[in-house]
């Protein structure tokens, strides 16, 4: 059924029908069909849909959008470099090394990089690099992260699908048809702040893991987060067993501090993934790490083969290059840390007063709400929390014109321009929503 409010978004949605399967050109874009967006323009912290309804954004892209949309700062560079030196040459240029030379100044856990389109991509060349640098075949991934969309990386703990009261654990299932059961030979999955459960993977398969490949801060599970002692763990078994640790930094580096994860947890990685905030929305990734490790890319015997005709464009590391820049001269942290703190108060208030049990997870410029009486300690803790209550309310909000993903698996992103939005009135319209998710129960 369409939304009779939408008339122009109905039209383009039964377009697209005839186009793209679902309508749309990735399926994480289909809402249904009463509730598929459509963007006609985005300036700041604000996205216009296709009938000119205008939201505050805290979804951002699922993050990549750090300072702003069509922030000036990072788009005139782009511009001029589209018009004083091109798009692409298939070449390198002074641009690679200036951008991973802000990396590093950045992020000490970087001594050599590679670049990359897309997280997706970074993660296929940590993890190819890893496996040629140890001659290993396994990678261990911790159930709710997310590092994109290849075969491998797309064997999920089915916690959806899970009856904690029957079944001791999830089953690992393909995340979707046409992914081969052999892509699964070399993944193991184990749960988020479980010792137990990596030392008795490593006692089974040590031997051949080639790396462990963690998000700290889960970027698709409402930003539940490692402990302190985990990651030290995952430090310390690594370095006890020739393992390298791959942190994937998609979604928190250049968001939740100029380092990253790693400079909240004090705790390096042999090899770390970006992409998303390092460009304020311009596709560009990167992976990179220790140097000896790193420099196993290359045309030599058994040397790891890396490349891309996109990678390294000048579209995309002007943008890199001119957001990296901001974030590390300014104080759009601050800024960004201070609004996103804000807004919590506010939703908290509001949580409160309708006697719902909250807590919130992560970092504030990536913050998830959950709703019960404890922060979720991995993800099938968050089978516990009242997901369905936060879906009615974020559905609320989004009519209301507060835009967010109407799943508590993802954080709300907070961007620089959120320093300026109506904190009095997003009380007024979060009271509205969640009043609403709360009569709509009875």
């Amino acid at each position: 059924m369409s939304n009779p409010n939408k008339p122009v978004t109905n039209a383009l949605l039964k377009q697209a029908h005839n186009n793209m399967p679902m309508g749309v050109a990735d399926s994480y874009r289909y809402w249904g069909e009463e509730n598929t967006v459509f963007v006609k323009s985005s300036l700041g912290c604000t996205i216009t849909d296709a009938d000119d309804q205008e939201f505050i954004d805290f979804r951002l892209a699922y993050g990549p959008i750090i300072l702003g949309y069509r922030d000036s700062r990072v788009d005139q560079e782009v511009v001029a470099a589209i018009t004083e030196r091109g798009t692409i040459s298939g070449f390198s240029t002074d641009l690679d090394s200036q951008v991973v030379e802000l990396i590093k100044l950045m992020c000490p856990n970087i001594e050599k990089m590679r670049f990359a389109n897309s997280g997706t991509e970074a993660v296929i060349g940590a993890v190819r690099t890893a496996r040629g640098f140890t001659g290993r075949n396994k990678i261990v991934v911790v159930e709710g992260g997310f590092h994109g969309l290849y075969d491998e990386m797309m064997w999920k703990s089915d916690v959806d699908n899970w009856d904690s009261e029957t079944q001791a654990a999830p089953k690992i299932a393909a995340f979707g048809g046409g992914i081969p059961e052999a892509s699964r030979e070399h993944l193991e999955t184990v749960p988020l702040n479980d010792f137990a459960a990596i030392d008795d993977v490593f006692a089974r398969v040590g031997d051949d893991i080639a790396a462990i490949v963690i998000e700290p801060i889960l970027g698709n599970c409402g930003s539940i987060a490692s402990t302190q002692e985990y990651m030290q763990k995952l430090r310390d078994i690594c370095d006890a067993n020739g393992t390298l640790l791959i942190m994937d930094e998609v979604k928190t580096g250049f968001r939740v501090a100029k380092g990253g994860a790693q400079e909240l947890y004090g705790i390096h990685a042999d090899l770390t993934t970006y992409a998303k905030a390092m460009g304020n929305g311009y596709p560009v990734a990167a992976f990179g790490g220790r140097k000896e490790v790193m420099d196993v890319i290359g045309f030599g015997k058994n040397g790891v083969t890396h490349g891309g005709t996109y990678t390294a464009n000048m579209i995309a590391l002007s943008a890199a290059k001119a957001t990296l820049t901001i974030l590390n001269e300014t104080d759009a942290y601050e800024t960004i840390n201070k609004a996103g703190a804000d807004i919590q108060q506010v939703l908290s208030r509001v949580f409160t007063k309708h006697g719902i049990e909250h807590k919130f997870a992560g970092p504030d410029a990536m913050f998830g709400i959950h709703f019960g009486s404890q922060v979720p300690h991995n993800y099938r803790d968050w089978k516990k929390t009242d997901s369905e209550l936060y879906t009615e309310f974020a559905h609320n909000l989004i009519k209301s014109g507060i835009m967010l993903e109407p799943d508590s698996r993802e954080p709300w992103f907070i961007c620089e321009s959120h320093k300026d939005i109506d904190l009095a009135k997003l009380e007024e319209i979060a009271d509205a929503a969640m009043a609403k998710a709360i009569a709509d129960r009875k």
